[in-house]
């Protein structure tokens, strides 16, 4: 949206019903498949559970016009039939207001739902491409409350949203600016940015500082000062009150799916669709060449197909890597597929095994008269010129590699909402590998 923000309709929802109405679990921002064609900007969906709150236990959530917004973590009792219908209305009320439906992209939607279905649709909604009548389909069994507007697609990330049961989650703590202020230049202090990436480590894609990009800054006039992503909902806190700003308006805490890989399927190489995002292990059967724009692609086979990958321009020193491998590298690539012609665009590979280069350093040494042979020309072999005796190989040695056995991923600049970063998957294989030496 050009100067919309979705976030910022659900933050707007939470202002106008905290009075009436209690919020259960943290607001959630869903990112969809990043490669649908028609997709919005961040292609993300809010969700927002509410009811009657069990327990005493209350979580801060945000804070909008200096009044702090908490949230409980389980509920009790749901709404009632007329409770429904007045928070359809309030609902309502706000997208038809804020949605920016004069943009060509934007096409919202609603949904209000008793119950959660199961996590399919949102598991299709994340890795393919689902269309409107399914989802429609899906919302007319459960008997929710919708409206889509437009070509009302907004209904499908709407209900995807409601259908995620998090395996993996992370949290994006969301800064707004005063209205007056829309549109305007934003003041981040970069140097301060870097030091709360440094103070932080639960925190993640803060700046990329060989791009010289502030990541948690937007580059459209929407609402949003800024954005910090994370882990942990308090080191967050600690981390936005670390970053030197203009004033803010508001801010809110989301659970959301990105840094997860949720977008990412495992796949042989004919089994690859356009627009889905996949994991591919393959043998390198073609060196990397760059093309025109400094895109730089190479080939891959498995025991079914073989497939262009890419290293798009915008990923900066990640195509130096790339250009680091050669035919017979085993790898693992993770990334997008584009539709024609078929090519994944890559967000990070694993090198699993290098393949020896070698490299000729002399012609050999005859073993009778310790002189080195000469050439008898191309593809001929060597031969002493002294005493006769010749030889097929020269003297060779290895050659040294560029990269080596590991992962590499995009920067920080070019990273998709969605990608895990490699800081994530260190952190949680730690992690695991802890609880694992724990176990009787």
């Amino acid at each position: 949206m050009k100067g919309g923000c979705t976030t910022y309709v659900a933050r707007t929802i939470i202002q106008k019903i905290i009075q009436n109405y209690e919020i259960i679990g943290y607001p959630r921002l869903v990112r969809l498949n990043p490669n649908v064609p028609w997709k919005t900007r961040g292609n993300g969906a809010l969700c927002i559970r509410v009811g009657k709150a069990g327990g005493d236990i209350r979580w801060k959530i945000g804070e909008i016009n200096g009044q702090d917004v908490f949230c409980s973590p389980s509920s009790i009792a749901e709404l009632d039939h007329s409770q429904q219908k007045h928070l359809a209305m309030i609902v309502k009320e706000t997208v038809e207001t804020q949605a920016r439906v004069e943009d060509e992209n934007t096409n919202p939607g609603y949904v209000l739902l008793s119950e959660r279905p199961n996590d399919e649709l949102y598991w299709k909604t994340v890795t393919t491409i689902v269309t409107l009548e399914e989802a429609q389909s899906l919302l007319q069994h459960h008997h929710a409350i919708f409206e889509g507007y437009k070509n009302s697609r907004g209904l499908i990330g709407a209900t995807a949203a409601i259908c995620w049961e998090p395996q993996d989650r992370t949290f994006e703590l969301i800064t707004y600016r005063p209205q007056q202020r829309w549109g305007l230049k934003r003041h981040v202090d970069a140097l301060s940015v870097q030091q709360m990436d440094a103070d932080c480590p639960s925190t993640f894609d803060n700046y990329d500082v060989k791009n010289h990009h502030n990541r948690i800054v937007p580059n459209s006039p929407c609402p949003i000062l800024y954005g910090i992503r994370g882990d942990d909902p308090d080191s967050l806190m600690t981390a936005s009150r670390k970053v030197k700003s203009e004033p803010i308006d508001s801010w809110m805490l989301f659970e959301t799916n990105q840094g997860t890989d949720d977008h990412l399927q495992r796949k042989s190489i004919a089994q690859i669709k356009p627009f889905e995002s996949v994991i591919v292990q393959g043998t390198v059967i073609e060196n990397p060449f760059t093309i025109q724009g400094g895109h730089v692609l190479f080939k891959i086979q498995d025991n079914t197909e073989m497939i262009h990958c890419a290293a798009y321009e915008p990923t900066k020193e990640f195509r130096q890597s790339i250009r680091g491998l050669s035919a017979g590298d085993l790898v693992e690539v993770y990334g997008g597929a584009r539709e024609y012609p078929l090519t994944i665009n890559l967000e990070k590979i694993y090198v699993r095994q290098l393949m020896p280069l070698t490299v000729k350093t002399e012609n050999p040494v005859c073993p009778r008269c310790g002189k080195h042979m000469k050439s008898k020309g191309t593809n001929q072999g060597y031969k002493c010129i002294k005493c006769g005796t010749t030889s097929t190989q020269p003297s060779i040695q290895q050659k040294p590699r560029s990269i080596k056995p590991g992962f590499y991923e995009v920067p920080v600049c070019a990273r998709r909402h969605l990608s895990k970063p490699l800081k994530r998957m260190r952190q949680q294989s730690t992690v695991a590998a802890i609880g694992t030496s724990n176990t009787p």
